[in-house]
């Protein structure tokens, strides 16, 4: 689930906690960027990578024509492509608010990675 099931707006992670040791961390933690794909793109995208980008594998075992995986495919790039750059977009605010002052490098840069999926 990545967005409010009332409003549709993109929710965030508050808390994330270790099964193994019982640690839990509390804040605002970015989700990310495949994440924040739809369900559907999400699957799409793992088909890719089972079919090892192979479009007539992946588009049999989708049941789809070529033209329609295709079609999905081309939505999925300029998806991501989006997210990267409201994510550009975001990282600049970030960076922003560290030269005013009101955050530290710190956390602009766990912020910048989380959104990238670097961490």
């Amino acid at each position: 689930m990545h967005q409010c099931i009332n409003c549709q707006s993109s929710l965030s992670v508050a808390t994330v906690h270790c099964d193994t040791c019982a640690i839990s961390f509390t804040g605002s933690f970015e989700l990310p960027r495949l994440a924040r794909l739809s369900p559907a793109q999400q699957h799409l995208a793992e088909q890719l990578v089972l079919a090892a980008g192979n479009l007539k594998q992946m588009a049999a075992a989708l049941e789809v024509s070529y033209p329609t995986l295709r079609k999905r495919l081309d939505d999925l790039v300029e998806a991501i492509h989006q997210l990267r750059l409201n994510d550009e977009a975001r990282a600049a605010i970030l960076l922003e608010s560290v030269a005013h002052g009101d955050s530290t490098p710190e956390k602009a840069a766990r912020l910048i990675k989380e959104m990238s999926g670097a961490i």
